[in-house]
């Protein structure tokens, strides 16, 4: 019996911002969600925890701002046409001069700035390696004075903002549980195809439709934002057309099989359990790209081969509209441990 079955009481769209949830943790914080058709005048921004460890140590990246003489945690305004995540990763490198992968989401915060206009930054953690390090090109300018690596507790205290020290406050609760550093399993449905009543050919033939096409282009950037290392598509056109965006970006192949394919679940020989295990053993991020009725399958299997147990958040991130993704993060160090946190993510852009 399929632990995630599709049940009647899905939630109302996500919208742009998507829905985040985070397991077994405290305290637990459900990301906003966000219309880009809304009329509300909210700035919409997004940054990262940036992060990296010196000897055992977590050492956490603060930003001196020199035209607001503060200190502050990088981040930026969401530009025309951007998801979050894509916002996240281009915010950090401008500021930083550092190219980051995203991590676990660590929720929003919301405030109000000085001209009475409401403001919500969505935050990830996100790990430095040495490279990215390395191959920083920050040079201190008028925005950002001046970069600083400190220890969380130190970091904590230097933050001018105490809704920056919440934010810390979230990341320490990963650190506390052995679970900051994850890959993840990121499930997307292909994009808006033609529909079988207007094709005439096999069904694994239809193609993307304009909108479909646009919606690959859009979760591209933003899937990107996490570095994956590997796309898997089902054999279907319409699956394999919406991971090529992601793989021109990427530079990665699309690694196409049929375990994932709706025709395979059709006939009762798809091996979905076989393809999450194999990705899971390989600790790096991963793209799997189904159908609808496929994806709680992907769902339940990541949820089985985890030890995690079923649960509303899981079956709501398997019952994606065409073009949205879920993002599943998984520890790196105990696997098996459970699902650490989920996030899904729309095609549509904020702006």
């Amino acid at each position: 019996m399929d632990p995630l079955q599709r049940h009647q009481d899905r939630r109302a769209s996500s919208g742009p911002a998507g829905r985040h949830h985070a397991k077994d943790l405290e305290p637990q914080t459900e990301w906003s969600q966000v219309s880009a058709k809304t009329k509300d005048p909210t700035v919409i921004a997004a940054g990262a925890v940036c992060w990296r460890s010196v000897k055992g140590k977590i050492e956490i990246l603060l930003v001196h701002r020199g035209d607001r003489a503060d200190v502050s945690l990088p981040k930026g305004k969401v530009d025309p046409g951007e998801t979050l995540p894509q916002t996240a990763v281009r915010e950090i490198e401008e500021e930083t001069g550092i190219q980051v992968a995203l991590g676990v989401p660590l929720g929003s915060i919301d405030y109000t700035l000085n001209g009475g206009r409401d403001k919500t930054v969505h935050y990830w953690a996100s790990e430095v390696n040495d490279d990215a390090l390395a191959a920083s090109t920050f040079a201190p300018n008028q925005e950002i004075a001046a970069l600083d690596w400190l220890p969380m507790d130190k970091a904590r205290k230097a933050l001018s903002y105490e809704r920056d020290q919440e934010v810390i406050d979230r990341f320490a609760n990963f650190v506390e549980s052995g679970t900051l550093r994850t890959f993840a399993v990121i499930v997307v449905r292909h994009g808006k195809a033609v529909p079988p009543e207007n094709w005439d050919g096999p069904d694994s033939t239809r193609p993307l439709l304009h909108r479909g096409l646009g919606q690959a282009a859009t979760i591209a950037p933003a899937i990107a934002a996490f570095r994956p290392s590997k796309l898997v598509s089902s054999t279907a056109a319409r699956c394999v057309a919406t991971l090529e965006p992601l793989s021109g970006l990427t530079g990665l192949p699309v690694t196409v099989t049929p375990d994932i394919s709706q025709d395979a679940y059709q006939h009762g020989t798809g091996k979905v359990r076989k393809v999450v295990r194999r990705r899971l053993g390989k600790k790096s991020t991963v793209v799997l790209c189904s159908h609808g009725p496929v994806l709680p399958e992907i769902i339940a299997a990541v949820a089985s081969e985890t030890g995690t147990e079923p649960s509303a958040e899981l079956r709501t991130s398997a019952m994606l509209s065409t073009g949205e993704f879920s993002v599943l993060h998984v520890s790196t160090d105990s696997p098996e441990s459970g699902i650490v946190a989920v996030e899904t993510h729309s095609p549509e852009p904020l702006a």
